[in-house]
């Protein structure tokens, strides 16, 4: 579970204050989907770096489990992260002179997961995306759609138990944004992972558990099934 308590997040100084976050609470249940919509500047993806720790909130508590994150030091941050979440964001950020295999590897590596326990991993990542015959291709020559697959492969290959996706279907054609869709939701259902999207596709939006929408930083509504999951 993931509950967002009273979060408040000012930018600037005295006259120049801008609130990016307005008083925001919600809690989301454990393995939903969830769609956070708004238009660009509604603080939607400031609300994702605050959930997930990449950012402090000015005041509020962000309590994944029964861990209030905040209370947390920096390193013990990026360790709580590194073990329980994962990111895929729209541009995808694949290294692109390295094999899909060292891509995929790489939260491994951060992880300090042992190298024969590796293999393995990066392999089921990469079939689950059907990229396993690309394992030793550069990542700069793959489309754009499988670049998105990659992406997702690193994502999952540690087993996330959050996931949070930045419009990850945002610079694909709608045939290739259904197939990232559906892995993306496959993940969740299988590994009863909890899936935060943040996005302005209202297609995308509805096929979510739970809807959150925001609006200058302000919760305008929360639609869905918010009691359907434990």
């Amino acid at each position: 579970m993931i509950e967002v308590k009273s979060v408040t997040k000012l930018y600037g100084k005295k006259k120049n204050i801008f609130s990016a976050l307005d008083d925001v609470s919600f809690t989301i249940p454990e393995g939903a989907s969830v769609a956070v919509i708004g238009k660009s500047g509604s603080g939607k993806s400031t609300l994702m770096h605050v959930m997930s720790g990449l950012d402090r909130p000015t005041s509020g508590e962000i309590v994944i489990g029964d861990e209030n994150i905040l209370t947390l030091t920096p390193k013990k941050v990026d360790a709580f992260r590194s073990r329980e979440m994962s990111f895929i964001f729209q541009s995808f950020f694949v290294q692109g002179n390295e094999s899909c295999y060292n891509n995929v590897s790489l939260p491994l590596e951060i992880a300090n997961v042992p190298l024969r326990e590796r293999k393995q991993k990066i392999e089921q990542a990469l079939d689950a995306v059907e990229l396993l015959d690309k394992s030793k291709a550069r990542a700069r020559d793959l489309s754009g759609g499988q670049k998105q697959r990659l992406a997702i492969a690193r994502a999952i290959v540690n087993d996330p138990k959050i996931l949070f996706a930045d419009e990850p279907t945002g610079n694909l054609d709608s045939v290739t944004g259904e197939k990232i869709e559906d892995l993306l939701f496959s993940y969740s259902r299988e590994h009863n992972a909890t899936l935060i999207v943040v996005t302005h596709d209202e297609d995308l939006a509805n096929k979510c558990d739970i809807q959150i929408r925001i609006k200058d930083g302000k919760i305008e509504s929360i639609t869905g099934d918010v009691e359907g999951k434990n």
